[in-house]
């Protein structure tokens, strides 16, 4: 009944199985490998489009390392203020931006809206040299309150940042749970809406450690080549992270695992909202709930051997599902609450 994290869970045994696949023999260092151009070709397919990929092995190394080529080192970096940059990745990407300012904006229920985006680009004192530059706007998909944006509204955020001039990042950590919360093609969540660079997660959906950076036009990849060595991700033995792509996107693992993950928040929370006392902080899109609980409840799940993050203060908690959380797990863990209240 381990709710804590989508980073505590194990590997799917598809991907652990492609890791002893890959351990046969011998390949070419650097990513000069069979492997690697499948995983390659495996995006392109995904993405309906020719693109450059890069695989990682954090998501920190993707955010940090994508947003340092879209700008310079007096450059401003548009996010929301609860967005994992700026949080939880202690100072990455201003350091591997060369100094790079993040400028926080609010936005109910994790998300930026597109006025408070028009506003900030409006006031932010392009060409003077007394200011940071506005280069980039990140976009956390699924936010880190569980949410996710339509196409819509990414179309909207990036017209807004595409008419300043600024770049498109996109953090998708979980962006399996958001795709498959949203029904739509990988294209249509991305480039189709104005992302030109992706952050694509698989550590949290079923791999080992596998993430990877994604250049929607080849062109603009420019020098990360040399960024990700000098940034020390450059793996020599990179079929293995490569195997990891290749087996978590072959028929669509990384939706089902998704579709799973999101499931088992959707009963969970549901349950948790019929409880007395019991509410949503936010709307359950993913694969993480934000719940405010009675006391007695809480106390009794963590007596109880449930695991979850206590967030804030009124009785908060988050809890997050994964791709092999136990549907018998969820009910337990209702079964504890609700007995307490």
């Amino acid at each position: 009944m381990n709710f804590s994290s989508d980073n505590a869970t194990g590997v799917a045994p598809q991907i652990m199985a492609a890791l002893a696949a890959a351990n046969e023999g011998h390949a070419m260092a650097y990513g000069d490998d069979p492997i690697t151009k499948a995983a390659e070709a495996a995006f392109t397919d995904l993405f309906e489009r020719d693109l450059a990929v890069f695989p990682l092995a954090t998501g920190t190394a993707a955010n940090a390392l994508a947003l340092s080529a879209l700008t310079p080192p007096w450059g401003q970096i548009y996010c929301h203020r609860n967005a994992h940059i700026e949080e939880d990745e202690a100072g990455a990407p201003e350091l591997f931006s060369g100094g790079a300012k993040l400028a926080l904006l609010d936005g109910e229920h994790g998300k930026i809206g597109a006025e408070t985006l028009a506003g900030a680009v409006a006031g932010a004192g392009f060409g003077v040299q007394h200011h940071s530059q506005p280069s980039a706007l990140s976009l956390t998909q699924a936010t880190e309150a569980g949410t996710v944006y339509d196409p819509g509204e990414i179309s909207a955020l990036a017209a807004i940042a595409h008419d300043a001039g600024l770049s498109v990042h996109m953090d998708g950590a979980r962006f399996a749970n958001a795709v498959a919360h949203l029904g739509c093609s990988p294209a249509e969540a991305t480039w189709k809406a104005g992302v030109d660079v992706l952050s694509f997660g698989a550590t949290k959906n079923g791999a080992m450690a596998a993430e990877a950076v994604i250049f929607f036009d080849p062109d603009a990849a420019g020098d990360f080549l040399y960024r990700r060595k000098r940034g020390g991700h450059l793996f020599s033995k990179m079929r293995y992270l490569s195997a990891q792509l290749v087996a978590y996107l072959r028929d669509d693992l990384w939706l089902e695992n998704a579709r799973h993950a999101n499931a088992c928040a959707q009963a969970l929370s549901e349950g948790f909202a019929e409880l007395e006392g019991g509410e949503l902080v936010h709307d359950v899109d993913a694969n993480e709930i934000f719940v405010s609980l009675p006391e007695p409840a809480l106390a009794a799940m963590e007596a109880g051997g449930v695991g979850f993050h206590r967030w804030g203060d009124d009785g908060q908690a988050r809890f997050v599902c994964a791709f092999d959380t136990n549907m018998e797990a969820v009910e337990r863990t209702l079964e504890i609450a609700r007995d307490a209240v």
